[in-house]
Parts: structure tokens; sequence; C-alpha cells
């Protein structure tokens, strides 16, 4: 039996649905939390202990819906795999990178099970965050490396990559800041959950100091690339994206801290960091080999 090729610019759109369905996961996961449904369904992989499925209150049929929502994007990343053997031109980098998507939404998996049995704990909290993060990165590169593909090979940018490796350490270092935010502040899904035991006001603090680093390192790529005109037109939109989605974020950031860390500005935030790092990868990423096939 000949199974049915499949053209790049198909498998183009499966691997946006791939990332789509992972930046919606990390959105809907905090949904779980700020609405303080972390505990809804008290055991895993059950609901609880007398239920597989349980919708018979509200928090617990947050979390089902979540749980059920992880399946489809298990499938979209598995899709992802097995399209990419059925490729016109089959390319083992893509595979790969398609295949770590697949490992590391089941690594997901048993750490939400880890953090619903361990009460919440913050610690694997912060951890199912940001191996979330890496699973958008990972998707980021796999779309990336499709492009090449569709539009031909791209050469490495080494233009100011001291610089653009700053700007990557110190938008991960906000990343990982912004979760200890998270562990100590008020909304930890649950009631009577551990939080970790470091001051909010301190760790904000760290976080914000950290994001105005990553916005001056921003601004200096900005004005060296404005030097140029041929430079300009390559990554100019990039980084005036990068310029735009940090700035909104603080802005964002300062708001919902002195309005009192409201939860529907949190799922802002939170929405806004995974726009920060895409734009953070849009910027960093060229001056890598991650972009290149060969």
């Amino acid at each position: 039996m000949r199974w049915p090729q499949v053209s790049i610019t198909t498998y183009e759109k499966a691997v946006w649905l791939a990332l789509g369905a992972l930046i919606s996961i990390v959105i809907t996961g905090s949904l779980v939390r700020l609405t303080g449904s972390g505990l809804g369904c008290s055991d895993w992989p059950q609901c609880n202990s007398t239920r597989f499925i349980d919708v018979s209150s509200g928090h617990a049929a947050i979390e089902q819906i979540n749980r059920l929502f992880t399946g489809f994007v298990a499938l979209s990343v598995v899709a992802a795999v097995a399209l990419s053997l059925l490729l016109e031109r089959p390319n083992r980098r893509i595979t790969n990178n398609a295949l770590l998507l697949v490992l590391g939404v089941i690594a997901q998996v048993i750490i939400g099970a880890y953090v619903v049995l361990t009460g919440l704990n913050p610690w694997t909290n912060m951890v199912h965050f940001l191996v979330s993060f890496m699973l958008i990165t990972a998707a980021v590169v796999l779309l990336n490396r499709v492009r090449i593909l569709v539009n031909g090979p791209q050469t490495i940018d080494v233009q100011d990559s001291a610089i653009k490796w700053g700007l990557f350490w110190s938008a991960i270092v906000s990343v990982v800041l912004g979760t200890v935010v998270t562990g100590s502040g008020p909304h930890s899904g649950a009631e009577a959950v551990t939080r970790l035991d470091i001051s909010v006001r301190l760790a904000t603090q760290l976080h914000s100091i950290s994001v105005w680093i990553t916005v001056a390192i921003s601004a200096v790529l900005a004005i060296r690339s404005r030097r140029s005109t041929a430079r300009w037109a390559v990554e100019g939109s990039r980084v005036l994206f990068l310029l735009f989605a940090l700035i909104s974020q603080g802005f964002i950031g300062y708001v919902q801290y002195f309005a009192g860390v409201p939860a529907h500005l949190v799922a802002i935030h939170i929405a806004g960091s995974i726009m920060v790092w895409i734009a953070v990868l849009a910027v960093f990423l060229p001056i890598t080999r991650l972009n290149v096939l060969d």
C-alpha cells in the first residue's frame, strides 16, 4: 500500500496547528489556576476516587476541560510527526524536531499529574510552565525549518550575535522570575496551597529589573539595526515587534501590580509573556544554526 504524500504547504498548516495548541494549553492552564480550579480534580488520571470524568462542579469542569484539551494537543503534535514522514521530501531534522514535541507533551502529562498529586506545589507548577515554554520554542523552530523548505535556505546572521545572546538569556531570566512571582503570589490555584517562601514585592521587583534589562538590550539592537538600511529592511520589523511586545507587557504588569493582581489581568499578562518570548525568538534564532537544515 502506498501512503499519500503531503505537500510542504499542507504540513506547514499542521505545524501552525500544533503551535497554536501548545500556546492555547498554556493559557487554559493558567485559567485553571486563576479560577481556583487547580484541585477541581483531586486525583490523576481519574478526576477523583470515584469518577474518571466529573463535571458536577464548576472547578471540576474547568480542570476536566483543560485535561481533555491536553488530548487535542497530543493529537496535534503526533500529527506533526506522522505527516513529516509523508512529506514529498522527508527531512530527518524536521521529523526529529516534531518528535521532540511529542516527548515534551508526554513529559508535561507526567509533570501535570505530579502537580495535582503534590497538591499544586509551586515548584512543580513553575516547572510545568517552563516546560511549556520549551515546547513552544521547539514548535517555533520547527515552523522556521518548514519555512526553509517553502522559501529556500537561510544564512546565519552574525550581526550583533553577542547582544542577541544577551537578549535571549535576559528573557529567560525574566520568564523564570515571572514564575517565582506567580509561585509567591495570591493565585495559588486552590485554597490552602503552599506558596514560595519569598516576598511577592521582592519577587516582583527582581522580575521587573530583568524585564527592564531585556527592554534596554532590545533598544540597543533597534538603534544599531536602524543605522543600516539593508539590515533594517531584514530585521527592523522583528525588533520593533519585540519592543512593542515588551512595552505592552510591562504596562500590563505594572497595572496588575498596582491594581492588586486581579485574575483577568494576570491571564492577559501570561498570554503576553508568550508573545514576548516568540518575539525574542524571532530576533535570536537567525544567529543560530537552528534555522539551518543541512
